[in-house]
């Protein structure tokens, strides 16, 4: 913050307020005044015009800041579909180690599997389901089983 003299004169450089377009000054006697083109009297603050009851004139906006709308991810479903030689008891571990299941529910889901030949083991992200499905796919094939696991569009 600058100091003021005690006359309330300041003297800025351009250096100072690197924006700052600097006239040349005119000294007056008495209170100084904006030179206005003829014909066009003084504006009153916003303030003032508020209180006034009076529309804003030319060259008066409203600046809004709009909050951007972010819209929801898809969502993919990853299904682990049912072959005749992976055992029951890998699927359960699948879904217990891969998709956060309790061993009760990865059972049901298996069970599922097994009677319908198909089972959802979860609702993610694009990202999140392609990496899960690449997971499962790498594990079973890592232990010689042909289970199979894809994703779909919700």
């Amino acid at each position: 913050m600058m100091a003021l003299p005690r006359d309330g004169a300041a003297t800025v450089t351009a250096q100072e307020c690197p924006g700052l377009i600097m006239t040349p000054a005119i000294e007056m006697n008495g209170p100084v005044r904006a030179a206005l083109p003829p014909g066009r009297a003084p504006r009153m603050a916003d303030d003032d015009r508020k209180r006034r009851n009076e529309q804003g004139g030319p060259g008066t906006a409203v600046i809004t800041k709009t909050k951007p709308q972010t819209k929801r991810p898809n969502m993919y479903r990853v299904l682990i579909l049912n072959d005749d030689y992976t055992p029951m008891e890998f699927v359960v571990h699948v879904l217990e180690r891969f998709f956060g299941k309790d061993h009760e529910a990865a059972t049901r889901i298996m069970l599922h599997v097994h009677h319908h030949g198909i089972g959802e083991c979860g609702v993610y992200t694009y990202e999140v389901a392609e990496t899960k499905v690449t997971q499962v796919m790498d594990f079973a094939r890592k232990h010689q089983h042909p289970l199979q696991c894809v994703m779909e569009k919700k």
